[in-house]
């Protein structure tokens, strides 16, 4: 089996795309799970179905749930407990490895930890797993952690010092992108928008949505 985990920032990115319906498409043809984790769940359905601006989003996640497209850790399982527990260890690491005039900054959220976290017990049980994030800090400290000095820098406008060691705890995931996503659906054909830039449109819209993708990067998607 295989998994992939979702981040609430990949699914909100789909939904105000109008492109959630892509999730189910893919399954179809995928060897495996596609997971969130309780605190996801709480991003994207629980905290927002309360909200009107954000209520018929969080409804569609929610339908995508009750249709076993996305499942929860015990459905493997995987308690919930567990991946608490994993993500409270994640976040004081992270949490404590930068500094800005000798205090620490929060640099990550408990849902993306929450995603690492069910990602290593998965590797832990030989389960082959990738997380969808959007969100450039979190891939950050696991594919560049000599970078985060630098971003974190030019982020706060501020020097920083950032405890390399404790980065090593993250040097294990595996990432994709809702760009990524996206790009597979289109080159499956399961993509209901048609035309010449059917693609750049596509991949364009999960950037001014949240993706962390560079225009290079567009451009090198559209050539393959």
């Amino acid at each position: 089996m295989k998994a992939l985990i979702f981040d609430s920032g990949a699914l909100i990115n789909l939904s105000m795309n109008g492109l959630l319906d892509l999730l189910e498409k893919l399954k179809k043809d995928f060897d495996g799970k596609f997971l969130i984790t309780e605190e996801v769940k709480y991003e994207v359905v629980d905290r927002p179905i309360g909200i009107y601006r954000f209520e018929l989003g969080a409804i569609r996640v929610q339908n995508l749930i009750d249709s076993k497209v996305l499942e929860l850790p015990f459905s493997i399982g995987i308690s919930n407990e567990l991946i608490k527990k994993k993500t409270e260890e994640l976040m004081e690491t992270a949490n404590h490895s930068v500094q800005v005039n000798s205090r620490w900054v929060d640099i990550v959220s408990k849902g993306e930890m929450s995603c690492l976290a069910l990602s290593k017990e998965l590797s832990e049980k030989k389960i082959e797993n990738i997380i969808a994030i959007d969100e450039r800090t979190t891939r950050v400290l696991s594919e560049s952690p000599e970078s985060m000095e630098r971003m974190m820098s030019e982020k706060i406008h501020r020097k920083v010092h950032v405890d390399e060691q404790k980065l090593k705890a993250f040097s294990k995931f595996r990432f994709i992108r809702s760009s990524e996503i996206v790009y597979s659906a289109y080159k499956k054909g399961l993509t209901d928008v048609k035309g010449k830039k059917a693609l750049e449109a596509l991949l364009y819209a999960t950037r001014f949505k949240g993706a962390a993708i560079s225009f290079e990067e567009i451009d090198i998607l559209k050539k393959l």
